[in-house]
């Protein structure tokens, strides 16, 4: 039986190399399309059936291929080609995504396809936070902005615009210095992979602050510390007890232990 694949490839050439060692190994494999962007790609997937199998170039000619995934479901293996060093490609297989290093061997492909046949390639949805912790680990930066959406707006906030991320009735939001709420479409464990650790720090389960939101710092009871920050709170904001060496050494500049 046929079985359907997919490319995302920004280089012509090279999609062109990948879909012909493809055929030349597993002739039963058909490819539905090519697409060459971020934007190509989620509007194909929004609009198609999906594949059975896809092969993402990471780094597209509008962005990171990771991106797809923030904006549509994504229910099919994917195996990721990718021209960064074997240490990147280490991190990232720790989030069990299969890879290809460019250029490509034919050798490599086939065993991937053969463990993609074997079911022992992740089926299903990819984690979100799978891609969030790959993207940080992959870009060596962190997000400058968030963009939400505002009615049928979309908005950039700069990172420099936020005093917090704060989880709430099971969803995410972003509260800027203004004293405005916008969801976002982001877990706060997603979201501490996305942010610069030496401006954002997560002081428990419901709150990550920024340092340059930070007013003053108040002891509190049961060995916690209550922070005081320039936007609307219904409750205090403590930093948890099992966090608080790890918030003092945050202060001070020293390495993330979280």
């Amino acid at each position: 039986m046929p079985v359907n694949y997919l490319i995302i490839e920004d280089e012509k050439l090279s999609a062109e190399r990948l879909a012909g060692m493809v055929s030349r190994l597993f002739p039963d494999f058909n490819l539905i399309n090519t697409l060459d962007s971020v934007k190509s790609a989620v509007r194909w997937l929004s609009h198609n059936k999906q594949p059975q199998l896809a092969f993402f170039d990471i780094q597209l000619a509008d962005g990171l291929s990771f991106e797809i995934f923030e904006q549509v479901s994504v229910h099919f293996p994917v195996v990721f080609t990718t021209a960064f060093n074997e240490y990147a490609i280490r991190a990232f297989k720790v989030n069990c995504i299969d890879y290809l290093l460019k250029p490509l061997d034919e050798d490599e492909l086939k065993a991937s396809i053969n463990k993609f046949r074997a079911g022992l390639s992740r089926s299903g949805a990819v984690e979100h936070e799978a891609i969030a912790m790959a993207l940080s680990q992959f870009t060596n930066t962190y997000k400058s902005r968030f963009v939400v959406k505002v009615g049928e707006h979309l908005r950039m906030i700069g990172v420099e615009e936020i005093a917090m991320f704060l989880s709430a009735d099971k969803s995410t939001y972003i509260r800027t210095l203004s004293n405005r709420d916008y969801g976002v479409g982001f877990t706060l464990e997603q979201i501490e992979n996305l942010v610069d650790p030496k401006h954002f720090f997560r002081i428990n389960r419901k709150y990550i602050i920024s340092i340059t939101s930070i007013q003053d710092i108040i002891t509190y009871s049961h060995s916690r510390l209550k922070l005081k920050l320039p936007v609307t709170c219904e409750e205090n904001i403590l930093v948890s007890r099992e966090r608080i060496d790890s918030f003092k050494n945050w202060l001070e500049g020293m390495e993330d232990k979280r």
